[in-house]
C-alpha cells in the first residue's frame, strides 16, 4: 500500500510541475562589458547570445516606466521554448521572465510609458485576447519568492472579434487610455490595387480598431484598402495615430496619418516613384523620423538617407546618408531633437547630430543576422539599444547598450 501512496504522491507532484507557471523565474546576470574593436566606445552586452533574445521594435517602448528594465522577447529562453517576454535590470543584468505558455504575442509587446504594466495578445484555442501585466506586482513577488498564479498579475481587457485579424501590430495612445490595433478584415473582398502582383505581402482590406483599455470597448478608427502596418500612436500626444501600407518592400505611397476618431486622414511625405520609404518612427510631438532607401542604384537618383518629417507643416529635412554601401536602414531619434541613430546593410550603427547632419560611428560589426540592430535611444536620451548577431557571428541576437556620451565629448 505504501509503494501505491508514494506512487500516487510522485505522480501528484509531477502534475504540479507540469502545470506550474514559469513567470517570475529569475536567470542569473550574464551582464558583460565590452569594447568595440572598431570605434573604441564601451558597449554593455545584457544577454550572452546563449539564447535567441531581441529587442521590442524600434518602434516602440522598450524600458518601463520606472527606466529600470528592458523588456524583450526570447524564442527559446523558456523552459516551454515558445517566444516569451522578459525583463532585464540594466543596472544588475539580471532577467526575469514576465510571460509563458503558448500563444504569447511577443511580436507586439506594448510597454506603458505612464504605469509600470506590459500590454500583449495571448492566443488560445483561436481566441486572440489583449492582456494587462502588472509588473511592478509580479517583479516585486519574484524578488520575493512569493509569485502567485499568473492570474494574479493579469487582467484580461477584450476579445479580439472573430472578423478582425491582427495586421501591423498595436500600440497605446499617449494618455494611455486606449489601444489602437492595426487589423485584416477578414473575409473582406480586396480591391485591386495597381502593381499588386510586385508586392512581397499581398494587400487587402485593413483597418485601425481602438481599444478602450477601461472596459475593453471596441471601435473603429479607419478601414483602407490595402493591408495594415507598423501603427503607432504619437506617444506624446493623444489622439494621433501614424501607420504604413505594408507590402514587404517598396509601397507606393508608404506613410500615413491619422486622428483616432478617423478624421484627417492622410498620406505623409507624398512619394515619387524612385522613393523608397521605410522604418518610420516617432521621435517628439511633431517629428517622426524615416528612412528613405538608397540601396539600389536607381533609388540614388533623388535624395536617400535619413529624414525628418514635420507632422503639422510638411517640412522635410535630410539628416544624412553614408557615402559608401547600401546606406542607412532602420532609424530612431531622441525626444529632445538633438541625435539620431541609423543603422545600415554592414552591420554599423551611426550617431546623427539633427543640427548639423555630423555623424560619427558608433559601433561595427553586428552581422544585421539573424536579424537587424533597429537602434532605439532610452527615455533620458542617453543611451542607445540594439540587438546584435556579434557574439555568436549571426546565429543567434544579444542584447547591447552603448551610451552616446562616449562618442559626443
Amino acid at each position: 500500500m505504501n509503494r501505491y501512496i508514494t506512487l500516487l504522491i510522485l505522480f501528484l507532484c509531477y502534475s504540479l510541475l507540469a502545470q506550474a507557471s514559469d513567470i517570475g523565474k529569475r536567470f542569473l546576470s550574464e551582464k558583460f562589458v565590452m569594447v568595440d574593436t572598431r570605434t573604441g566606445y564601451t558597449i554593455t552586452a545584457l544577454t550572452n547570445g546563449t539564447y535567441s533574445d531581441a529587442k521590442l521594435y524600434q518602434t516602440h517602448p522598450q524600458w518601463t516606466s520606472d527606466g529600470k528594465y528592458i523588456v524583450f522577447r526570447s524564442s527559446d529562453r523558456s523552459v516551454d521554448k515558445h517566444s516569451q517576454a522578459f525583463a532585464v535590470s540594466e543596472a544588475t543584468g539580471e532577467i526575469i521572465q514576465l510571460t509563458d505558455g503558448e500563444g504569447t504575442g511577443t511580436g507586439s509587446l506594448n510597454v506603458a510609458r505612464l504605469s509600470n504594466k506590459l500590454y500583449y495578445f495571448r492566443t488560445g484555442n483561436n481566441v486572440k485576447t489583449l492582456i494587462e501585466l502588472n509588473l511592478d506586482s509580479l517583479l516585486n513577488d519574484s524578488y520575493r519568492n512569493t509569485i502567485k498564479q499568473k492570474e494574479a498579475y493579469e487582467r484580461a481587457i477584450t476579445i479580439l472579434p472573430s472578423h478582425l485579424a491582427e495586421s501591423g501590430g498595436f500600440t497605446l495612445d499617449a494618455d494611455e487610455t486606449k489601444a489602437y490595433v492595426g487589423v485584416r478584415l477578414v473575409g473582406a473582398k480586396a480591391e485591386k490595387i495597381e502593381t499588386d502582383n510586385e508586392f512581397r505581402i499581398a494587400q487587402v482590406p485593413s483597418g485601425i480598431r481602438a481599444i478602450d483599455l477601461k472596459t475593453g470597448d471596441i471601435s473603429t478608427v479607419i478601414d483602407v484598402p490595402f493591408t495594415m502596418g507598423h501603427v503607432q500612436a504619437n506617444p506624446f500626444l493623444a489622439g494621433e495615430i501614424l501607420y504604413c501600407q505594408e507590402t514587404g518592400g517598396d509601397a507606393p505611397q508608404r506613410m500615413w496619418i491619422t486622428k483616432a476618431d478617423g478624421s484627417d486622414n492622410r498620406p505623409l511625405f507624398a512619394e515619387d516613384a524612385n522613393d523608397w520609404v521605410t522604418h518610420e518612427t516617432w521621435v517628439d510631438k511633431d517629428h517622426v523620423y524615416f528612412n528613405v532607401m538608397g540601396h539600389l542604384p536607381r533609388l540614388r537618383k533623388r535624395p536617400t538617407g535619413l529624414f525628418r518629417i514635420n507632422v503639422r507643416t510638411d517640412e522635410v529635412q535630410l539628416l544624412g546618408q553614408l557615402d559608401y554601401g547600401s546606406g542607412f536602414w532602420h532609424c530612431g531619434g531622441t525626444s529632445d531633437g538633438k541625435w539620431g541613430a541609423s543603422d545600415n546593410f554592414e552591420g554599423e550603427v551611426y550617431l546623427i547630430n539633427s543640427m548639423t547632419g555630423k555623424r560619427k560611428l558608433l559601433t561595427a560589426n553586428h552581422r544585421m543576422k539573424p536579424d537587424h540592430t533597429h537602434p532605439s535611444f532610452s527615455p533620458d536620451n542617453t543611451r542607445i539599444l540594439i540587438q546584435s548577431g556579434y557574439l555568436t557571428d549571426g546565429k543567434k541576437l544579444s542584447l547591447m547598450v552603448i551610451n552616446i556620451s562616449q562618442a559626443v565629448k
